[in-house]
């Protein structure tokens, strides 16, 4: 049996900050600094540390998006929902689960808190090996309904197959089961509801149907490695009743954004499954930043719009998502209505992808929000954070469409004429590399690389090939033969945002687009 063990530090979230140790979320976006609550480990324990809150771009804006769209046409949670959270068919916790997903879609009146711990979960055992699991953390005194206590993991826990039972006279009802799958991401438990300036522990006990699996039940809660999918982070969700109180923050269009943008590429995008190690961006040779705001010259913007080369988006600093600048451009009315032009034949041009591809209905919802949070009034000139907006998702389509002309360019190679020899011969193939973490969208980059034979007629030659390989058939095996090598690059374009700003980071030669022998 496993025991958790949930510490409520209870003081006043709003007015005693300097007393409480949870960062709060309204909306999953505005965070607080706390001071950390004193830990208490149990004599004679010995204690095995864990990650502190997660703090990977929109991983709670995320979880947010997950509510949201888990509700079916009919407001019915659909298997994929019951699934990533964990909830099995015959549990009460699917009701908990819709009435969350309902108040994410609320723009007014009610609405949904979270809360999540300054310190993490540090893990116990105890002097009888029992495991014990603690995190801080403090109950708003708004808090109005159940809470929820939500374990959110980096990614699906894959290779997993559990069904789990909590116990506690802190929950209701105090017996709750979850069933873990390969598509589950989160761990849903519902609270009894309590003051939110009362302090407050809880004792929940976990176990499996089996006994052997407890092993793999610590590892899921514990975590494993750090960056690994079982890196688990505790967050507690509940409803308050907003009316005219100020001191809430809701996800403003900017921030929605981007963690809509960073979705939509992760659905849209060809995937590659390759284990290849991250890219590091800032091992690589780059230009001097550029900055992206009001006073970018129009020259740049033009450059930009006109570019072919694959845009991705990283975010930097210790903030990360929550604390991003908010954008503005000043285009000029023609590099306005260029925008336009070019982001409306985009969309029609994505659709079309996305269409052909079978890539789903989700992309083209979140391709509809996307344009919603970027568009253009109608009646009044456009402010500058939806010219930023605007232009940054013009850049993302831009990617998308890219990624598309080549894969349909390798897959027309590949169908080629019924030559056997045809399919060796020097050409462009598809080469996909993994981005460090900290990338928002694409979470790859296709730099391509070229591949085949240089033998006669060889493509895209020069001279001094020609002459090499003559050289060569005239017995002259010593010398090296002509290569199939990339002989022309697209830059990678890298927007960079943090706290202070909006910069880009032009990385030249990165993706080749032309093959030769040389």
């Amino acid at each position: 049996m496993l025991f958790v063990d949930v510490f409520s530090c209870g003081a006043l979230m709003l007015c005693c900050a300097r007393l409480c140790a949870a960062l709060q979320v309204s909306h999953g976006q505005q965070l607080m600094d706390n001071p950390a609550v004193t830990e208490h480990t149990p004599p004679s324990a010995s204690t095995v540390s864990h990650h502190g809150p997660h703090s990977a771009p929109c991983f709670v804006d995320d979880i947010f998006a997950a509510l949201r769209e888990g509700v079916g046409s009919h407001g019915e949670l659909t298997n994929r929902s019951l699934a990533q959270f964990g909830i099995c068919t015959e549990s009460d916790s699917s009701s908990v689960l819709l009435q969350l997903a309902k108040e994410t879609n609320k723009n007014q009146g009610n609405g949904l808190e979270v809360l999540h711990p300054g310190g993490g979960i540090r893990g116990v055992k105890d002097e009888t090996g029992t495991l014990v699991l603690t995190f801080e953390l403090s109950l708003s005194p708004l808090l109005k309904v159940n809470p929820v206590l939500l374990l959110a993991f980096e990614s699906p826990l894959t290779g997993r197959n559990l069904d789990i039972t909590f116990t506690s006279q802190s929950l209701h009802p105090s017996t709750q089961s979850v069933c873990i799958s390969g598509e589950t991401q989160y761990i849903v438990l519902t609270g009894k509801a309590t003051q939110g300036n009362v302090q407050q522990t809880w004792m929940i006990s976990v176990e499996t149907k089996t006994p052997d699996t407890n092993q793999i039940l610590k590892d899921i809660l514990i975590g494993g490695k750090p960056g690994s999918n079982t890196s688990v982070t505790p967050l507690l969700l509940f409803s308050v009743e907003r009316g005219s109180d100020t001191r809430h923050t809701h996800a403003s269009s900017h921030t929605s954004f981007f963690c809509e943008l960073k979705r939509f590429l992760r659905d849209v995008l060809p995937q590659d499954h390759s284990a290849s190690p991250p890219l590091q961006l800032d091992s690589l040779q780059s230009l001097p930043p550029l900055t992206l705001d009001l006073s970018s010259s129009e020259t740049l913007l033009a450059g930009l719009i006109n570019s072919s080369s694959p845009t991705i988006f990283s975010f930097t600093g210790c903030c990360s998502m929550f604390q991003t600048h908010d954008g503005e451009l000043a285009l000029s009315p023609a590099l306005l209505e260029e925008v336009k032009r070019r982001l409306e034949q985009t969309v029609v041009q994505i659709m079309e992808v996305i269409m052909e591809e079978e890539v789903g209905h989700r992309a083209a919802e979140r391709l509809g929000r996307l344009r919603d949070l970027s568009a253009f009034p109608k009646t009044e000139p456009a402010a500058g954070g939806s010219q930023y907006r605007a232009f940054l998702l013009l850049k993302a389509l831009q990617t998308v469409a890219g990624a598309y002309e080549v894969q349909r360019g390798l897959r027309a190679t590949r169908a080629g004429p019924n030559n056997p020899a045809r399919g060796n011969i020097c050409g462009l193939r598809s080469l996909t590399v993994s981005l460090e973490k900290r990338v928002v969208g694409p979470n790859t980059a296709n730099i391509n690389n070229c591949h085949g034979s240089c033998a006669f007629p060889m493509v895209n030659t020069n001279n001094h090939a020609v002459l090499l390989s003559f050289h060569i058939e005239s017995e002259n095996a010593d010398e090296r033969a002509p290569c199939c090598v990339p002989v022309a690059y697209d830059a990678l374009e890298v927007v960079d945002l943090n706290e202070h700003g909006t910069y880009l980071s032009i990385k030249p030669d990165m993706v080749a687009k032309e093959c030769g022998c040389r």
